[in-house]
């Protein structure tokens, strides 16, 4: 071999020598992901995969130019059913490492208010709205007693959204007051929407986490009879954060990490904070007091 040679040899094995030495290597306990799989189990925690980095679940060595883990939500979000219990409900799971802690606001679906700073705009709810939410002739309210209500909240990216509620007019000022005070104490809220009658019959994936009052439907648990959000009168929020209990029941059925109420995680809701006190000051009592079972999320106009 020439020496010409010899030395473009010797320059390039050191050139791959160096650029195996900076190459990344994958961190300890990382794993194949499974959010890129629809045949995958629901409650196992997405992890990193050669060809899946936007699932990629941060590890102890996470760059600081990643997101922390929550901030960004799980490309799977709502697509995996979980097989049905006996009471009709998901089977409850263990709570996927994505969401320890959740942090991730949704999408906006209707245009920003304007300005700067709280703003809210309140009407009888139009046809347009009445129609893509649960209401029927055979509700307990009429459907010119339920105000739309849109209304602007902070996200958990700490950014102004927009948001809206269906709920009863004879609250809707009332309402507004509180949601005022959590915008200006910047509590976090992931998405703020009007249920859909596609809900009520949607497969339960125990991954939702909304914020809304008006649904038509009997109360939870029960098969007949109507809860008070088919009357507009009662509020839930941030229901990931601030799950049902009752038994072993579990709702959403992903959100068991959330019942250790030590804990002080972003949208929680905890005794003598700004949301419990904001909706005390009109008189709503809060599903978090209840002995027979606890409803963290839910506030209502007659405590129940």
């Amino acid at each position: 071999m020439r020496p010409t040679t010899r030395a473009a040899t010797l320059v390039l094995a050191l050139a791959l020598l160096a650029g195996c030495a900076g190459s990344p290597t994958a961190s300890p306990g990382r794993t194949p992901s499974a959010g890129t799989s629809g045949a995958a189990d629901p409650t196992s925690s997405p992890t990193s995969s050669p060809t899946s980095s936007r699932t990629a679940e941060p590890s102890a060595t996470t760059t600081s130019s990643s997101p922390p883990r929550g901030t960004v939500p799980p490309s799977w979000l709502g697509t995996r059913p979980l097989p049905r219990a006996a009471d009709g409900y998901g089977v409850v799971r263990p709570t996927p490492a994505v969401f320890r802690p959740r942090r991730f606001t949704l999408p906006d679906t209707l245009p920003m208010l304007p300005g700067s700073g709280f703003a809210s705009r309140v009407e009888v709810a139009p046809t347009s709205v009445i129609r893509r939410s649960t209401w029927r002739s055979s509700c307990p309210v009429g459907r010119d007693d339920l105000a739309w209500v849109r209304l602007t909240f902070w996200g958990f990216d700490d950014a102004r959204h927009t948001g809206e509620l269906l709920i009863n007019r004879r609250v809707a000022a009332d309402v507004v007051s509180v949601f005022r005070k959590l915008y200006r104490a910047r509590f976090p809220i992931e998405q703020m929407r009007i249920a859909t009658r596609a809900d009520l019959n949607a497969e339960p994936t125990g991954d939702g986490n909304e914020t809304g009052s008006f649904v038509c439907r009997p109360a939870t648990g029960q098969s007949s009879g109507f809860s008070e959000h088919a009357y507009g009168l009662a509020v839930d929020v941030d229901t990931f954060q601030n799950p049902y209990l009752k038994g072993d029941r579990v709702l959403p059925e992903l959100a068991s990490w959330y019942l250790d109420r030590s804990r002080h995680a972003p949208g929680m809701i905890h005794p003598g904070d700004v949301v419990t006190r904001a909706f005390a000051s009109i008189g709503w009592g809060w599903g978090g007091d209840w002995d027979s079972l606890k409803d963290y999320q839910h506030f209502s106009a007659n405590g129940r």
